[in-house]
């Protein structure tokens, strides 16, 4: 039966079986927008949180310890998924995700009524030494230095790791270079998948640097950086709990002022993802590129052949991987494009467009860590290549005639390459005819593996 609750604004009517109490309710029926909820990574970081800030409040004695133990379980619960579907509040809503704290709040409260058999005020109790203000910026924090730490960095390195084991593999086979999409020197394939690999390891650097920035927490600001209603050892101390909880080291924001009013760790993070998911793009169209074909494109490569590729068409074998991991750069790309238009919101004290920025950089990690691991493991680690096609390829290859240019200048040898490219022979071929050097010279100088 939908039970009636007051607030300070008046009567609300819940649903039946609901844990969380008006405030909630009245952001479910304020903000009926995308039906988008924060995600798991968010509500995990928020039950660690109000967790480790009962722990705290129960050692300084804010708190009698049944009463901080029984919150502490209850945030323990709702960290670990047991009931996430008691927060249905929307991203978007009021700026500060004074709702979704408000949920915690009262989905913990109920729960920790119920254990410790004693009402227990989400406010007075759950919320003691908090605001909204500082509670969802430290869970934007540790929500996404948890999903970097456990979820990203791991499948970065594990891309990195295939790379570099194709690499070795492909070692000493030379190919056509290609630049503009056209024709150039050649390079040896094992040094183009050591541009991937070296692209991907920079992109996980950048991301380890920021780790510090990302671990330092606004907790015990509360209101506006002041720290009101706590007490100076509250911020550090929750942090010092949150590190034992999680194994990360979190520590207490520098300024609070700026952790709460400013999102730039947040936007930081942001663009080296953005960055990351530009390189897995460029590494993405540079498979579809080698894999065309496989007769009328460049077919230097074949992709493993994953599903049907087409509806009509019997026998073809599209590059879906790298297709999907584009589209996973091209979202990435939007995401921080909304999360770097919130993080100007910083206004005065508060930055208010906070649970868009969490569900952006939650789901731009997530996805870059999943692409990651697609791209290595259903489209790289099974590539093979058409050696027959580079080779036959790299013969006829006419811009092999630069290294002649300190032999013969550069005007002889464009005109080698302009008869090479016209009559389609190999360059080898047309510099016997066209110069006074020894074949034995002219096949050294054009030799494509000492060129690389």
């Amino acid at each position: 039966m939908p039970r009636r609750e007051q607030d300070s604004l008046g009567p609300v009517t819940l649903p039946d079986g609901a844990l969380y109490g008006a405030q909630t309710q009245r952001a479910v029926e304020n903000f009926p927008i995308s039906g988008f909820a924060l995600p798991r990574q968010f509500l995990r970081a928020l039950g660690l949180i109000k967790a480790a800030c009962a722990q705290v409040n129960s050692s300084q004695g804010a708190l009698d310890n049944a009463l901080g133990n029984a919150i502490a379980a209850a945030a323990f619960e709702v960290a670990r998924g047991e009931h996430d579907n008691q927060f249905p509040v929307d991203v978007f809503q009021t700026g500060s995700g004074t709702s979704t704290n408000m949920n915690a709040n009262e989905v913990i409260a109920s729960l920790a009524s119920n254990r410790a058999k004693t009402p227990v005020h989400p406010n007075d109790h759950v919320n003691c030494g908090q605001s909204s203000n500082d509670v969802i910026p430290t869970a934007i924090h540790v929500s996404a230095a948890l999903a970097v730490s456990e979820q990203l960095l791991p499948a970065l390195k594990h891309l990195a790791n295939i790379l570099s084991e194709k690499r070795q593999a492909f070692a000493g086979i030379v190919k056509n270079g290609r630049t503009h999409l056209m024709d150039a020197m050649p390079v040896r394939v094992d040094q183009e998948w050591s541009a991937w690999q070296t692209l991907v390891e920079q992109d996980i650097t950048r991301i380890q640097q920021l780790q510090p920035a990302l671990h330092a927490l606004a907790i015990g600001g509360t209101a506006v950086g002041t720290g009101v209603n706590a007490t100076a050892e509250f911020g550090p101390q929750v942090a010092a709990s949150l590190s034992e909880i999680t194994g990360e080291l979190f520590t207490p924001a520098e300024n609070r002022f700026a952790a709460i009013s400013g999102q730039a760790t947040a936007q930081a993070l942001s663009g080296h993802l953005k960055t990351a998911a530009s390189n897995l793009f460029k590494i993405s169209n540079d498979l579809r590129w080698m894999n065309s074909g496989p007769l009328a494109g460049l077919g230097e490569i074949t992709l493993p052949a994953l599903q049907p590729g087409s509806s009509i068409m019997p026998g073809k074998i599209n590059p879906v991987i790298p297709e999907a991991v584009a589209m996973v750069a091209a979202q990435i790309t939007g995401n921080d494009a909304t999360i770097t238009m919130a993080a100007q919101a910083g206004n005065f004290q508060l930055n208010t467009m906070l649970p868009v920025i969490a569900y952006n950089l939650l789901q731009s990690i997530e996805l870059l860590a999943n692409g990651a691991r697609v791209l290595a493991d259903k489209a790289l680690a099974g590539t093979q290549l058409n050696r027959d096609t580079l080779h036959a390829t790299l013969a006829q290859n006419p811009v092999l005639v630069t290294a002649l240019n300190p032999v013969i200048g550069y005007e002889k040898s464009a005109e080698i390459a302009k008869k090479a490219y016209a009559e389609n022979r190999p360059v080898l071929e047309v510099a016997i005819e066209m110069t006074d050097l020894p074949r034995e010279q002219l096949t050294e100088l054009l030799d494509p593996y000492t060129l690389t």
